[in-house]
């Protein structure tokens, strides 16, 4: 499948009526609260979609976003590149609507009075939540790493006699 240009809004139930599949990118200039959060996007975000309806006749939309992008770690305040990959499923919901017994694997998604949801910011926002909440290296790869774990060796412990073998005694007599 050729990756294409993908849309900023889409009707999500006609997409899951027609059972689309979209496999394409965004270019890292339209997400700057993503740039934002990090060191810098290192190319464009790859993004597959796929649309449906579920047994239980929810109009789905379940997708995988991918991106580069770099951080800074926070034991050596030096930067390193990571992938950031995000697996989402989602259901629409109108405006003023009660959620229904939705699926635990679903999140709901508020469509506009257009019937649309806008499909930019919402990989945006997946890919924000997959960031790590404190980005570090490796421990190999860090220059503190070797810091983060223990050393030397622990004293042995003296015997000490039991407090509770007076009592022992006691319940014998």
């Amino acid at each position: 499948m050729e990756k294409v240009k993908l849309p900023n809004k889409v009707d999500l139930a006609r997409c899951a009526q027609n059972r689309l599949q979209y496999q394409g990118e965004y270019a890292a200039a339209l997400m700057p609260r993503l740039a934002e959060s990090t060191q810098g996007i290192h190319g464009d975000i790859d993004v597959s979609l796929d649309f449906g309806t579920d047994a239980q006749g929810l109009r789905m939309m379940s997708g995988h976003a991918r991106v580069q992008v770099s951080l800074q770690c926070q034991r050596c305040n030096e930067l390193f590149d990571t992938t950031i990959e995000s697996e989402f499923t989602y259901t629409p919901l109108r405006a003023n609507a009660e959620v229904s017994e939705v699926p635990e694997d679903y999140d709901t998604v508020e469509v506009d009075e257009a019937g649309e949801i806008d499909l930019l910011e919402l990989v945006e926002d997946e890919l924000i939540l997959g960031l790590p909440q404190i980005p570090t290296h490796e421990n190999e790869h860090c220059s503190e790493g070797a810091f983060d774990q223990s050393f030397g060796e622990l004293p042995v412990a003296e015997e000490r006699p039991n407090p509770f073998a007076i009592l022992e005694e006691l319940k014998r007599k």
